[in-house]
């Protein structure tokens, strides 16, 4: 099994200096050309400012009760607004034969629904993803196919744009968590691995470069073999996720580390700003361990292979029991970092606006507090999650305040509501920047989590 190597760390201490020569390492190829005097960096305040989430209801759809046959929905896999307001969803499972795309308007009234399962262009095999530019153009990805179908506004068939190297039929989804840019240009912003990437769907085939290096908090010792055993990799806990957005401005918003703090890039890449929070990540304790190595085996053995029309061949089939056997192997051995990521999600609101939310404790089933922050440094406040207003983190953001959560009514079935976010927490009404370096403000330097 191949080994991707960490330097260690000394929990008694809690100094990592392997840690801190890697963070000094990703300043210097963060700053790259621009030099030290391009990227700013913003503390926040360490102290919250609790505000109400007074939603306000605009609509709401679906549930066993629904009084048109077009809202009876059957599992809302995706959702997503256009420019002008209009939601769109993606319903159905991702093989099943009544799957389609619902489009409704600004007030919730029904506007079109368009494609469905099957082989032919425009035709789903496996819709995996949704994503819907300000323009209305839509875009889903489809892993049966190995590539993704484009429509027109109106829902008219474009285009279908392929991945190279073409699919094997039973491959996992290729780009997760696409996010698309409102440039005007067809171009959304991605991952892969510790990298941001956009990503180009203008012609018939996938166009893609890097656009964001981010901090690797384990060292990958590259690509690997066709050898089962050596294309499983060494498992890590509560390893700090790459979580993103992209930016109206072109740019993308990112958090690469433990520690509150996100990074802000221009439209080339290059990180102009970073703002941080004081607050101390929560140590893992030896019962946290057991229990996310617990939760990581369950996903394991939960874990199945999508497919369409026939099984693959035996040796196949061979192949990837053969990988799930050794995917729990190395997930017995998983080794720990010492501090759970303080951030769980990243996303930005429509009028540019950063909802970061933060983790809870590892076990928990209940949402963590949101962070909004303006891309310059201005704190709108901290929202309570786990209330009727504002269940969690939302599902979509749309021009005009709105914002879309997908739920369900006491028989399990989508229900979808649209809220309008309040003054109060939009950026017209944030809290002006506090001063760049201020002494005054509180700071915080963690000897594990990169702050930069």
């Amino acid at each position: 099994m191949r080994r991707r190597s960490r330097t260690g760390f000394s929990r008694g201490s809690g100094v990592a200096v392997g840690v801190v020569a890697g963070r000094l390492a990703a300043l210097g190829a963060a700053l790259g050309a621009a030099g030290l005097e391009a990227q700013e960096i913003v503390d926040l305040p360490a102290e919250d400012l609790p505000v109400s989430p007074d939603l306000e209801l605009v609509y709401r759809l679906g549930s066993a009760s629904a009084g048109e046959e077009w809202e009876e929905f059957t599992s809302i896999s995706g959702v997503a607004f256009d420019g002008q307001g209009n939601l769109y969803l993606l319903d159905g499972t991702r093989t099943s034969a009544d799957v389609r795309i619902v489009v409704v308007d600004a007030a919730g009234g029904f506007v079109n629904d368009f494609g469905r399962a099957g082989d032919g262009p425009g035709e789903f095999r496996a819709a995996t993803q949704l994503v819907v530019w300000e323009d209305g153009q839509v875009l889903v990805e489809d892993m049966m196919h190995a590539g993704y179908h484009v429509f027109g506004p109106g829902g008219e068939f474009e285009r279908m744009v392929r991945e190279s190297g073409g699919g094997m039929g039973f491959a996992m989804a290729r780009r997760p968590d696409l996010r698309p840019e409102r440039t005007g240009a067809r171009t959304l912003v991605g991952r892969s691995r510790r990298t941001i990437q956009r990503v180009d769907m203008s012609s018939e085939e996938v166009e893609d470069r890097v656009l964001v290096e981010a901090w690797a908090p384990v060292e990958d010792e590259g690509p690997r073999s066709g050898d089962p055993e050596d294309m499983i990799g060494e498992e890590w806990g509560f390893e700090p996720d790459l979580l993103f957005d992209a930016l109206p401005s072109g740019g993308v918003a990112f958090s690469d580390s433990s520690a509150w703090a996100i990074k802000l890039t221009d439209p080339s890449g290059a990180i102009s700003r970073i703002l941080r929070r004081p607050i101390r990540p929560l140590a893992v304790t030896e019962e946290m361990e057991r229990l996310e190595r617990e939760r990581r085996l369950e996903v394991e053995s939960n874990r199945t292979v999508t497919q369409r029309g026939s099984a693959p061949p035996p040796s196949v089939l061979e192949f990837i029991d053969n990988m799930r056997s050794l995917q729990r192997e190395a997930v017995e051995k998983m080794r720990f970092f010492p501090e759970v990521p303080l951030i769980a999600a990243v996303r930005t609101a429509w009028d540019g606006a950063l909802w970061v939310q933060r983790s809870t404790e590892p076990g928990s089933d209940e949402p963590g507090l949101i962070d909004v922050v303006a891309p310059d440094g201005r704190y709108a406040g901290t929202l309570e999650t786990g209330t009727a207003a504002l269940p969690d983190m939302p599902d979509a953001f749309g021009p005009d305040g709105l914002v879309a959560f997908i739920g369900a009514d006491e028989f399990d079935v989508p229900v979808i509501t649209v809220w309008r976010l309040p003054p109060v927490i939009r950026l017209e009404s944030a809290r002006p920047p506090p001063a760049l370096n201020d002494p005054a403000q509180p700071r915080f330097e963690d000897p594990v989590s990169p702050m930069w």
